[in-house]
């Protein structure tokens, strides 16, 4: 289960709330960007997208080592959102969206450990391409010192979730108004060729098979 702190206890809608680990894993792992919320040492608050990884009850998350929204000072919130349609009601105070969201709070830790800096690489690679880490060269010393990599407990989170049709008032549902979802769903397309890749050089399985039909 989910732990429940004041910053994750759901104020409204509260039947949206999903409380087991596994409704959080499940947000996470569909997800490719998640967006870093931190506050600058200025006091300035900053939202920054990000690309991510998970193993275990770890998120990390990289960037340049110049990044101060990477160098683990201070409480961040994290969030991952999947907007899955539009709730078309036939009032527009009850329109909606149908949508999954995970939120995230704690204080990163900077990740200094080699091997777990490279796993952690790997988690974030993988996330956005499986099969690639092992398909392509892996980062060089010089490399990996450019690069900052943090670790944030997934201790503290919250989980989202809003699904069906719209919910009207009463007395609405006989308006003639067409009313209703219109589902958003995203594809890979064909995989587009660097201009200077040689000759012969082949889509890999790994990525061809995410963009086949039905993927």
């Amino acid at each position: 289960m989910l732990s429940t702190t004041p910053r994750t206890r759901p104020g409204r809608m509260k039947e949206r709330a999903r409380t087991g680990r596994e409704d959080l894993y499940a947000v996470l792992d569909a997800g490719l960007i998640c967006h870093l919320g931190v506050v600058r040492p200025d006091g300035t608050p900053t939202v920054l997208p990000t690309c991510y990884g998970r193993i275990g009850d770890t998120l990390y998350l990289h960037g340049s080592t110049g990044s101060p929204s990477l160098r683990g000072e201070g409480e961040v919130c994290v969030t991952v959102t999947h907007l899955d349609g539009i709730v078309l009601a036939r009032s527009v105070f009850n329109h909606s969206v149908n949508y999954r969201s995970a939120v995230v709070y704690g204080r990163p830790r900077v990740v200094t450990d080699p091997e777990e800096r490279l796993a952690g690489l790997r988690a974030i690679t993988e996330r956005l391409a499986p099969g690639q880490w092992d398909a392509v060269r892996l980062p060089t010393r010089k490399e990996l010192a450019a690069t900052a990599l943090v670790a944030l407990s997934l201790a503290e989170a919250s989980v989202k979730v809003r699904q069906g049709p719209p919910d009207d008032e009463e007395e609405d549902y006989a308006l003639p108004v067409w009313a209703g979802v219109l589902p958003l769903r995203a594809s890979w397309g064909e995989p587009e060729a660097d201009p200077a890749l040689p000759a012969g050089v082949d889509v890999p399985g790994h990525i061809a098979s995410r963009a086949a039909p039905g993927r």
